[in-house]
Order: structure tokens, then sequence, then C-alpha cells
């Protein structure tokens, strides 16, 4: 018997939310001691070099509160960073916040700009704070399924859902969970969309340094007729292998940003000032962010080099450190079913992509992250090749 004898009444305003696919397959992983490739994260460390930073700063005193858009350096950094890989110029007083991780820069975004009855365009399978955020705060996700096998984006589509409450559309390049990324058609598409309107647009661009085959992450922040209408977000976790950090950034031009404040302030105020600090520092060598691309590229080949012998199908995935696997040749199970089946009697966890959707779509699709050590992905390609 519990001490309290009543409940009062809950209006739950996510009431079709429980606990999320990546928590449960995680929870299922711990369980049966399988070998983890459900979850985003990497399983080695973040450098050395950027922990003793770390250190270095909480020993100096650098524990207290920092400004509200984040440690001035730090955002300085940052703006030098995105002018020498996209010619953008971005003014770190105005154009720069520091966030707790991207996935709070993309609900301060969406709570600055979505009023009450405001549409919200998503591309499905989509990263899953999207359309909570945007329902929280009064909006109306608007859901285009990308096309498979590559998962492309049907602009003719975005044109027929787009009206006159049509607020924003959400873009995520490169894009997880499918590692599809946009090309420079793409952009040239989407400018023809939204030039003659006021659709702002979010960019989640924090895989931007994961992209491989001598391709190139085109940023928003390349485009200045794009960019002018746009709130991008990166992550410092995915970068620098470090996701329970929470740190990441984000860039909108001073009258968006201005916005963007109010809501960052009253949502954390400020976020970890030892680590803004020692990240300011090791962006100073851009050798630090550079070759990241290059380093998943062999992850990524070594998985899918020793799967060609196994009854998967796949796209090489053109982003991200996340696989697609098609399974439809092994089993005709739920994806949900067979991912929890392949952890519990064979070791391996993954997460399905129907929940991806809002009409949890199944294609017999299961999401890998090789964002983990050689031996991980030895293990777990060898067990694959067995089904």
């Amino acid at each position: 018997m519990t001490m309290y004898q009543m409940q009062i009444p809950v209006f739950s305003k996510l009431p079709k939310t429980g606990t999320t696919i990546f928590s449960t397959m995680s929870q299922l992983a711990e369980e049966h001691q399988a070998i983890n490739l459900s979850q985003g994260y990497p399983d080695f460390d973040c450098s050395p070099t950027l922990i003793d930073l770390v250190y270095k700063y909480m020993q100096a005193g650098h524990n207290q509160y920092a400004p509200l858009a984040g440690v001035l350096s730090l955002r300085e950094q940052i703006a030098k960073k995105v002018n020498s890989m996209y010619e953008a110029d971005v003014d770190p007083q105005t154009d720069v916040t520091i966030t707790s991780g991207a996935t709070q820069a993309i609900f301060t975004a969406i709570t600055s700009m979505i009023r009450e009855d405001d549409e919200v365009i998503v591309f499905e399978p989509s990263y899953d704070s999207y359309s909570p955020s945007i329902s929280l705060n009064g909006g109306r996700p608007i859901y285009i399924r990308l096309q498979a096998p590559d998962f492309h984006i049907p602009w003719k589509a975005v044109k027929k859902v787009m009206t006159a409450r049509t607020r924003m559309i959400i873009i995520n390049t490169p894009h997880n969970p499918t590692g599809s990324i946009l090309s420079a058609e793409d952009m040239e598409e989407l400018h023809h969309i939204v030039k003659d309107n006021n659709i702002l647009l979010l960019f989640d661009e924090v895989y931007e340094h994961m992209v491989f085959d001598q391709k190139q992450h085109l940023s928003v922040l390349k485009y200045p007729a794009l960019r002018e209408r746009s709130l991008v977000m990166y992550s410092f976790g995915k970068t620098f292998h470090n996701t329970g950090w929470k740190l990441g950034y984000c860039i909108a031009p001073a009258y968006l940003m201005k916005e963007f404040r109010k809501v960052h302030q009253y949502l954390i105020y400020c976020v970890n000032t030892p680590l803004q600090y020692a990240l300011s520092e090791y962006l100073e060598d851009a050798s630090h962010y550079t070759g990241i691309g290059e380093m998943y590229q062999e992850k990524r080949d070594l998985f899918l080099g020793m799967l060609e012998k196994s009854r998967f199908s796949f796209v090489p995935t053109q982003g991200t450190y996340f696989q697609v696997l098609d399974y439809s040749a092994i089993s005709d199970e739920k994806d949900i079913d067979f991912a929890k089946r392949l952890t519990s009697e064979h070791k391996v966890a993954s997460i399905p992509l129907s929940p991806f959707y809002s009409k949890k779509v199944d294609q017999q699709m299961l999401r890998f992250c090789f964002a983990k050590k050689e031996e991980t992905l030895r293990q777990a390609a060898q067990i694959l090749c067995t089904l």
C-alpha cells in the first residue's frame, strides 16, 4: 500500500509517448550482455588531451556560471571553424549560442519559433525529439516519408503539403537514422520552395564531420539565401566522442538568435563552464575534427566488408555513424520483434526503424551504430553472418 491515498488527474501533454526504443534496446542489451550497436555512442574514449584540458580549466577556477550565450572564446572558435569550412561569416557575439547538447538546442529553437496551430514539415524516419517538441508547443507535425532505398526527399510532396500555416521545415543532414545526405540539387529545390514565403528552416547537422566516399557535407551555412532563415544545430558530443558531456551549439542570424536566447535563458540559462573553456582551446587545432570522416569510413567499410557474406542487404551509408541493414531475406518478423530476438538470442543489439515513423512503418530494416572499436565490430559482424 502506497502512503498516498489519492492521485490528482494528470492530462498528459504527450499521451502517446512512453519509454523510447533507445532505452528499451539498451536495457535489453545490458540484460542479455549483448554487443550494443543500438544507441548512438562510441565504445571508445575521447581524446586524453581534451580530458586534461577540462581538468586544467577546473583547476584554474572556471567553475561558476558561464555567460548565457556561452564562453566567448568558444563562440569565437566556432565562428572561425564555420568560416573555414563553409565560408560563412558568423558573428560570435550575436549568432552563436552554446547549448546542453543538440537536442536541447532543437527544443529551444522550436519553442522560440512555433506557436499554436503552426505546421512543421518533418521527414520520416526522423530523430525522435522533433515531433514531441512541436506538439508540446502547440504545433502540428506534417510528415513526409523519405524515399527508400537511398532515402531522398520527395520535393514534389513537400510542395503539396505546404499551407499558409507552414511555419518551419526540419532537415537533418547527414540523416539519422538512414545515413543519407543532401545534394546540391536538394539545396536548390529547398531554396525554390521557400524563397517566396516566410518559412523558417531548422537544420540538424550534428553529424557534419561524418560524410564518406569523397562526398562533402553541404551545410546550410554555405547558402546565404537559406542561412538567413535557418537555425542550425551542432554537437560536440558526436564530434569528439563524448556524448555524455551533452554540449552543442546553435548558429542563427541575430534576429532569430535573439528569440532563441529568450527561451534558452529560462530553460537552462547556461552550460558547463570548464568544458567550454577546454573545447575552446581544443578547437584551435583543426586536425582534431578534420580527420573524423576518414576514421568512421574505415569503421563503416570494415563492418560492411564483413557483412558481404551475410544475408543482410544494404546501401552503404553516406554519413553519420549508422548503417541500415535490410533483414527481409532472413525473417518476416516485425522489425521490433526481430531486433529484440537478435538481442536476446544472438547477442547483438540494434534499433528497429519503425519507431522513427509516426505510424510505425515497418520496412524490415534495423539501424546499427558502427562507432565502435574494431574488435566490437568484428564480433558483431561474425554473429550477423551466421543468421
